[in-house]
Formats: structure tokens, sequence, C-alpha cells
């Protein structure tokens, strides 16, 4: 895997970064560090990353499973060191997964196997972060009109 970032020195503190499967996003700084709060900062982007690999892991699972899930969030409350380096000490996955008779159970299982197994971002983040999660299950009752 590899990443090229670039700061575009022309917009303060904005980056450019290009990612090895061709994508590209941007970030920048607040405007008390010299940028223009114009993209999120890289700190939010570790964040959103980990959300992002643990509800890629819980819907995968679900749907290998057979399971009819419809959709899945993830809020992320964080707190972080008061001192330099300001690492994560600490963040809640909050998941709220919807879906049509959805068992408790399932997805469950399928939180603490992203949480325990799957999800690289998190198992990095926890080495300094106390991390921990929740769940909230939306179900639907699938309906029988005819």
């Amino acid at each position: 895997m590899e990443c090229t970032v670039n700061w575009n020195h022309n917009n303060g503190m904005l980056f450019v970064a290009s990612t090895g499967s061709g994508h590209v996003t941007v970030m920048d700084g607040a405007v008390e560090g010299g940028g223009h709060d114009s993209a999120p900062r890289p700190m939010e982007m570790m964040l959103a990353g980990a959300g992002g690999c643990a509800a890629y892991d819980v819907v995968l699972i679900l749907k290998r499973g057979r399971h009819q899930v419809t959709d899945c969030q993830v809020k992320l409350v964080s707190e972080r060191a008061d001192t330099d380096p300001k690492v994560f000490t600490k963040i809640v996955f909050e998941f709220i997964v919807s879906g049509i008779n959805l068992s408790a159970q399932a997805v469950e299982r399928a939180v603490q196997l992203s949480h325990d197994k799957y999800c690289s971002a998190s198992a990095m983040l926890a080495k300094t972060a106390a991390v921990s999660y929740t769940v909230e299950i939306r179900n639907t009752q699938e309906s029988h009109e005819n």
C-alpha cells in the first residue's frame, strides 16, 4: 500500500493525498494553525478511516451471513492527549445497524469480530486509546403485501 502527500503551499496548510489505488483526498488545518479550514484535519481522517474500516467489516460479515442489512452508521467519539503528541486516548464506536429481521446476536457478533479480529485501523489506534463500542439495531419487518 502506498500514499503520497503533497503540500499545496499556495493554500496555507492544505495537503493533497494520492493513494496507491488512484484516489485523491484533501486535508487542511485550522485557521489558527495556518490553514483555511477547507477540509478535514489529518487526525479526523484517521478517525474516519477507523470508522470506515469497522463499518466495512460489519456490513461484509452480515452480508456474507446472508443477513438483510440495509444501513450501517458508525459515530466515533474520541478524546486526545492534552500534550504532544496528542494521540487518541479514548475512542467509542457507536454503531447503528439497520436491516430486515436482523438478529441482535448476528449484529453483536459482526461488531465483535471487527473489533477483535479484522479492523486494522482500530487495532492500531487501540495501542494508545481505550477503544470500546456500543450497538443499536434498527429492525424493520419484511412486508408481505399482496
